[in-house]
């Protein structure tokens, strides 16, 4: 039995010599290689066909390595390139591969809220409020960097692009690196967003509160994204050994620890800086300058990988964006929490943009992984259609990734109720947990995770046929809208509640 034609096409234009054309016409045997090739150039093909050449895309490589097996070196075009065991899943596997991270991540948002409820009261977020402002820009830079990684490599070790070693720490210094350049930016441009979005409203300005912002920002993305980007690696590695996709378990896993390392090492560092603001100034400009200065290392590791260097040249605009998305929540978190009608909005905030973006991240790396398998970006129209989908199609079809929206669809509701127990009893917050406030709260739930699961399934494919990887593009954008909704509809609720005059849920007492 032949390959399809498509299938050929695909080897030869990853350079790899198609097994058919090694056959002798007359004798219908397969001549060796080397019979009309020659050493040396058997040994470029076999290099060719099983690494990385230098200068190649980054999706060139997952194209190349997707069509070869995972479990034999033999690069045979006789070898099926259909997708693999992720894509066969049923409701109930992918239920069940999603449920244990999600919770896990869903106390880790919990925690994240304690965490806010208790600071809030803290001598230097009364004084700097703009670090509420912070709060969902780092929070979301979890999502915007982490996930993203996390999508990444999940995409890779699934088409076996991390099965030799050689290519495993290749892949992995370089995502290391890109990730520590990107988040010292981006915790630079949120305080200054910080800063710009507290200044607008209310016209004062302090040079020492913005130092402040800037030193505590970047401390905390950078430590935070160095702890998480090794958490990452480790969760993918132990994935795959355990015959676990990696798309269902590892950006859950990134965000179960990421908003309370992150909150804690923000309200942290900001309170030991705090202390120091007006005796030692310039400590807080150090900070700042220590890890800026460290920028050209990390551009330095990152540029010896093709792959990470082309990312991290063309993937700036999703994640700036993506900051100022968070930073305009950030700035909604800020105007409510300041008022005391409305204090208990804290303990709540990172549970339902936590649970918000960590389904959506998980649909958009399921999708992404989905359409890598079938080709490269730009590639399979048919795959990847330019038309806006529908509602039914995004729900309600056959289709495995419609399968995948109904159960993260259907873990919302549980799940926001184990979390809403679990808050209750550890006496979080300033609001008891009546009907009324939970009916509220689960309406902004549901809404908020059906809005960005249709958004992931369109932006997947529309990025996709625009020649761009959703895995780098796509996850930055529904993580940050992620915060920018379940801020907006949450506060939205408490005002509803305060309006409505429930007063049996204390809001704001």
């Amino acid at each position: 039995m032949t390959s399809k034609p498509e299938k050929k096409e695909t080897h030869q234009a990853n350079g790899a010599v198609p097994v058919d054309h090694l056959a002798s016409p007359d004798q219908g045997q397969l001549v060796e290689p080397s019979d009309f090739l020659g050493p040396a150039a058997v040994e470029a093909v076999v290099l060719e066909s099983r690494a990385n050449a230098k200068g190649v895309r980054e999706d060139d490589a997952l194209l190349e390595n997707g069509s070869q097996s995972n479990e034999s070196d033999d690069t045979s075009t006789h070898q099926s390139p259909e997708p693999a065991s992720p894509l066969k899943e049923t409701s109930f596997s992918i239920g069940l591969q999603v449920l244990f991270p999600f919770l896990l991540a869903g106390f880790g948002t919990v925690a994240a809220g304690m965490v806010l409820d208790i600071v809030q009261h803290w001598d230097v977020f009364k004084n700097v409020t703009n670090l509420f402002i912070l709060v969902p820009a780092l929070l979301g830079l979890k999502g915007n960097l982490e996930m993203t990684l996390a999508s990444r490599l999940s995409t890779a070790a699934n088409i076996g692009q991390m099965d030799t070693p050689k290519e495993f720490w290749k892949m992995i210094t370089g995502n290391m690196a890109l990730l520590l350049v990107q988040a010292t930016v981006v915790g630079f441009l949120a305080s200054i967003a910080a800063v710009v979005f507290g200044w607008i409203p209310d016209g004062h300005f302090s040079l020492y509160h913005a130092v402040l912002l800037c030193a505590s920002s970047v401390a905390t993305a950078f430590v935070a994204s160095l702890f998480l980007g090794m958490i990452m690696i480790g969760v993918i590695i132990g994935s795959r050994k355990m015959g676990i996709n990696p798309d269902n378990v590892a950006t859950p896993i990134a965000a179960s620890l990421g908003d309370l390392v992150t909150l804690a090492l923000l309200s942290g560092i900001s309170c030991g800086l705090y202390k120091d603001l007006e005796s030692k100034f310039y400590v807080n400009a150090l900070v700042c300058a220590l890890f800026l200065a460290l920028l050209p290392i990390w551009v330095f590791v990152a540029r010896k990988d093709s792959a990470t260097w082309e990312v991290l040249c063309s993937s700036w605009e999703p994640v700036v964006i993506a900051m100022a998305i968070s930073s305009v929540g950030g700035l909604i978190l800020d105007r409510t929490v300041s008022d005391p009608n409305f204090a208990g909005m804290a303990v709540f905030t990172p549970v339902i943009n936590g649970v918000g973006g960590n389904l959506v991240a998980v649909q958009a790396s399921r999708i992404s992984t989905y359409l890598h398998m079938s080709g490269m970006p730009g590639e399979n129209s048919k795959t990847a259609p330019w038309k806006c989908p529908s509602p039914c199609s995004t729900f309600c079809s056959s289709d495995v990734n419609s399968r995948s929206a109904r159960v993260l669809f259907l873990l919302v509701v549980p799940g926001h109720l184990v979390f809403l127990y679990t808050i209750s009893s550890m006496q979080g917050g300033h609001t008891t947990l009546t009907l009324i406030f939970v009916v509220f709260y689960m309406t902004a739930a549901l809404l908020q995770v059906l809005i960005l699961l249709y958004i992931a399934d369109w932006m997947v494919h529309w990025m996709w046929n625009r020649d761009l990887d959703p895995d780098n593009f796509s996850i930055p954008y529904l993580t940050a809208l992620g915060d920018l909704i379940g801020t907006g509809l949450l506060a939205v609720s408490f005002h509803i509640l305060w309006l409505i005059g429930d007063r049996d849920s204390d809001v704001g007492d």
